[in-house]
């Protein structure tokens, strides 16, 4: 396997969307701040541990698309 000196464009792509991806995903957790505010503690603790889990979830696949070039395991 050769090892590249410099990234490929897919890799500066991925990376780009893994960044949009976080800045979206903050942006609406904290729209929705004023709401959740508002709730008890003892369920603004699993929301914010769940919102702050499952913004993972979508990373899987791109980082498999930036070193593969498919978005789906191999069969």
């Amino acid at each position: 396997m050769q090892v590249r000196s410099e990234p490929s464009t897919r890799t500066i792509a991925g990376i780009f969307l893994i960044l949009l991806l976080i800045v979206a995903w903050a942006t609406l957790v904290a729209s929705l701040a004023r709401v959740v505010g508002r709730w008890p503690v003892i369920l603004q603790t699993p929301y914010y541990l769940f919102m702050g889990l499952v913004w993972i979830l979508p990373l899987k696949p791109l980082v498999r698309w930036m070193q593969t070039g498919s978005f789906r395991a191999p069969s």
